[in-house]
């Protein structure tokens, strides 16, 4: 291992992504990961390569791992002209479910007062949105339902009150309404699925308009197909398998070809999620378990040529995780990367400085032949046990198009947002 020596640009300063940006080309899909939720890096990096492509590439919109009702509503303020939100700080308290940290921190509120900014030197329609994939919002996404059918006074209203009366025995606690009707029939599948059908019935015959009001009735729709797959979700994770990773990465691929057509044809959409999403699962040992990712799907559907997916990563520092699913976050070490894998190969060759790799430029090298261990940090992390569960075997050069490798790292900067009391259930592996 000591002997191979990758191709690397330096990587310093924004102006030192206009290889990535070359590499890019006319791509219409730009994927943007990470190796943990809680690092400060991680999130300047993206929000410097996502400000470029706004700029200079003419992306549209940002579509975030975050649940839908929340990102909708950053995406409203950002093109409001006027800032009414306040402050971004306060805007991003919407956030209010653990882990709060993923989006309700400082380096976000720098971007979402850049997007605002941006926004107003350009016409509404060509206005940069924000959105959420992820499909955790069940209750959340059901109360949005009931408010724009109530104030439409449409005959989706009552599909709608089904729907949610159905869920109310369990008290807005997915948990429980899944280990209730895992294993019996006796489920909310009918009721969800009637309302999204009736709530879409309703709207083709509805004349929407332009703009918000157009992203307003897309919304509602987005809410209730929310629903149907949330309740799959939830059941699935409980039986246990592959079969709720993919339930919610087929939402997240699903919702994004939704926005993909909302915004039209010469769409172009930059994903912020976790490396284990963007990255394609073919070229991992998630492959061994039938488990895709929307890294795999959206290269599936719209060709590899179409989806550029840069990975991140970095070789020591400190991050912002909680000890257990729910707990406290907490800033917390993260040691030198084990020996053997893709990060202490790196920090060997460039003995500690930061750089970028294009996987174009890695044919013939160890990146293209080896499977190397690559490092995956959750909301959950516990430090001491790393070596045991968060590296996940990886053909790099197949995984990604390009990889940020950032050698020191540290903890991003949460926002103080009380979490409310409903935790969403520990689904992942490793606490992805």
């Amino acid at each position: 291992m000591k002997n191979v020596a990758l191709p690397t640009h330096p990587l310093r300063s924004a102006t030192d992504l206009d290889a990535v940006l070359s590499a890019i080309g006319d791509a219409r899909i730009v994927l943007l990961g990470e190796a943990s939720h809680g690092t400060h890096e991680y999130y300047t990096w993206r929000a410097a390569l996502s400000k470029r492509l706004i700029q200079e590439k003419g992306f549209n919109f940002i579509a975030v791992e975050g649940d839908w009702p929340d990102c909708f509503e950053v995406n409203c303020a950002i093109k409001q002209d006027q800032k009414e939100y306040g402050t971004a700080a306060k805007l991003l308290q919407t956030f209010n479910r653990w882990p709060t940290w993923m989006w309700g921190n400082w380096e976000i509120a720098a971007l979402i007062d850049w997007l605002h900014q941006h926004n107003q030197q350009h016409p509404m329609p060509e206005r940069v949105g924000f959105y959420g994939l992820d499909v955790y919002s069940l209750w959340e996404s059901l109360q949005e339902i009931l408010q724009f059918v109530s104030k439409q006074g449409d005959g989706a209203v009552a599909a709608a009150h089904k729907a949610f009366k159905c869920f109310e025995p369990y008290g807005d606690d997915p948990q429980e309404y899944a280990q209730a009707v895992a294993f019996v029939s006796d489920d909310c599948e009918d009721e969800v699925t009637t309302m999204l059908q009736t709530l879409r019935r309703q709207l083709r015959a509805t004349k929407t308009h332009a703009g918000l009001d157009r992203e307003t009735a897309f919304a509602a729709e987005q809410n209730a197909l929310v629903a149907v797959n949330a309740e799959r979700y939830y059941r699935a994770m409980i039986k246990g398998g592959p079969a709720s990773w993919n339930v919610r990465d087929g939402h997240m691929m699903e919702t994004l070809t939704r926005l993909l057509d909302l915004h039209g044809p010469d769409s172009k959409p930059i994903i912020w999620e976790h490396n284990t999403h963007i990255g394609d699962a073919r070229f991992t040992d998630m492959a061994r378990d039938n488990t895709v990712n929307i890294g795999q799907l959206a290269r599936e559907q719209y060709g590899r040529e179409q989806v550029f997916a840069v990975g991140f990563g970095s070789y020591q520092g400190s991050v912002i995780a909680g000890k257990r699913w729910g707990a406290p976050w907490e800033v917390m070490p993260v040691p030198r990367a084990t020996r053997g894998s893709w990060e202490e190969l790196l920090h060997n060759q460039l003995e500690g400085e930061n750089a970028l790799l294009l996987s174009s430029e890695l044919k013939g090298t160890a990146a293209r032949q080896q499977t190397f261990g690559h490092r995956a940090i959750g909301v959950v992390y516990r430090p001491e046990f790393e070596q045991y569960g968060n590296y996940v075997p990886s053909l790099m050069a197949e995984r990604y198009d390009a990889f940020l490798f950032l050698d020191q790292t540290k903890a991003l900067h949460p926002l103080p947002t009380e979490a409310n009391k409903h935790t969403p259930p520990d689904m992942y592996p490793w606490t992805e």
